[in-house]
């Protein structure tokens, strides 16, 4: 991976100040252990909460390499239902204190105080093995608030033995996808190209690649700018897709996708590294059978980031200084990489944002179900092509259920209407400055 192409990426939010954390009170940690282990020499136990592909994998790696410390992992679920559970056991005094936080969480978790303050633990890490992009996403308000894990810009998976049986060339631009899909429905009526984008993470990394910026910092108050020019092109784009019935109407990993996905009437997937652990563990027999490409874009190649996570540590933990220790491990030992890739259960596909653990992770990596294409590779060059300045904002709970009700009741653009509406009286309602 290049480390340099992410310095761009994330400018706007190496901008935000203290004015993100108007409502914020987390502090500095409550680091009750003497040194890494508890009373009486006993090792401190660690929980740790998450959702991702490989995780419990790593987290057993680093406890049998460790005696001081312990980690008791727990999986819960993706998304929204994830985040209330964790949210909820923070107010309730009882919450993990190593959890996984996306991105695009990250501004919305530190406002509210949900975040322990790492900047005294973690920041010299954080400034020392990740590029100034990532960084951005996990420090503002001159405090770190999380750890990066990995980089995630958007790429297209393909069936390569269906476009072949077509005739269909892999589409680089919008407009050749398009003409791909209607190629694929006329040779065989039951299939589609893919399925149309209802999930928020993806409409907002398809918006990015174009050019949009949902939320900005101006005169240190929040500018959210959600039905922009460029979102809304996204957005019709979709929208006549589906008219014209050239993509599925499924939600991003519902079971008629999964299902499809693995009957093969679904011929792409528009995903990110990520995506490549769970195909491999939820359709081993079509092995050799999908390849990679960079993602279609509107005549120059760009990307958006979809999804990408991060390790935080929630507000009230009693371990913090341990759980900076067990951080710290899985996102820059290269034990922690290969234990998660070697999952055999559910295998992490993910690029690491630390350089030296993408060479770890491509190295680690078995090619052989992309019949030896090189994801690494292919995933670390679209780094270079993430479209800089984005920023995400603090009310993202809010506008990603908003977007994905009104999207469905009334289409793609009337959900980029009610997102910025819904944005703008979040943050009012959190007592954050709201640019004019």
């Amino acid at each position: 991976m290049k480390a340099q192409s992410l310095r761009a990426h994330g400018a706007v939010a190496a901008a935000v100040s203290l004015a993100l954390l108007t409502s914020a009170c987390a502090g500095s940690g409550s680091d009750s252990e003497a040194g890494a282990s508890g009373d009486q020499g006993k090792p401190v136990t660690l929980t740790y909460w998450t959702w991702t592909s490989g995780a419990e994998a790593a987290a057993a790696a680093f406890n049998a390499s460790h005696k001081d410390i312990q980690v008791k992992f727990s999986q819960i679920p993706g998304g929204a239902d994830g985040y209330s559970k964790i949210s909820n056991a923070i107010k309730a005094g009882d919450a993990p204190d190593v959890a996984t936080i996306e991105y695009n969480m990250v501004p919305e978790f530190a406002s509210q105080g949900y975040l322990e303050d790492l900047t005294a633990s973690s920041g010299d890490l954080v400034k020392k093995r990740f590029p100034a992009g990532v960084q951005n996403l996990v420090t503002f308000g001159g405090k770190t608030w999380s750890v990066p894990f990995d980089a995630t810009p958007q790429v297209y998976f393909y069936r390569k033995d269906l476009f072949e049986k077509h005739g269909v060339a892999v589409p680089t631009t919008w407009d050749e996808y398009r003409a791909a899909a209607e190629k694929i429905k006329a040779a065989e009526p039951q299939a589609r190209i893919g399925s149309f984008p209802t999930d928020t993470p993806l409409e907002a990394t398809l918006s990015w690649q174009a050019g949009a910026k949902w939320f900005q910092i101006k005169d240190g108050a929040w500018k959210p700018d959600i039905n922009d020019a460029p979102s809304q092109k996204v957005a019709a784009f979709w929208q006549g897709m589906l008219k014209d019935d050239l993509v599925f109407n499924y939600g991003a990993g519902s079971p008629e996708e999964n299902k499809s996905r693995a009957d093969g009437t679904t011929a792409s997937v528009l995903g990110a590294a990520w995506s490549a652990g769970g195909m491999i563990a939820a359709m081993p027999d079509l092995k050799g059978k999908w390849g990679v490409a960079p993602i279609p874009h509107w005549g120059t190649p760009a990307s958006g980031m979809y999804g990408g996570t991060s390790f935080a540590v929630t507000k009230g933990s009693k371990h913090a200084k341990a759980a900076a220790e067990f951080i710290k491990w899985v996102t820059t030992d290269p034990a922690a990489m290969e234990a998660r890739i070697g999952a055999l259960k559910s295998p992490s596909s993910a690029l690491p944002a630390n350089p030296e653990m993408a060479a770890v992770a491509a190295k680690a990596f078995d090619t052989s179900y992309f019949g030896g294409q090189d994801l690494y590779k292919l995933t670390g060059e679209q780094v270079a092509t993430i479209v800089p300045g984005w920023t995400w904002g603090p009310v993202w709970g809010k506008v990603n259920a908003d977007f994905k009700d009104e999207a469905a009741r009334s289409g793609l653009p009337s959900g980029l209407v009610k997102a910025q509406e819904s944005a703008r009286t979040a943050i009012q309602s959190r007592g954050l400055k709201l640019a004019d």
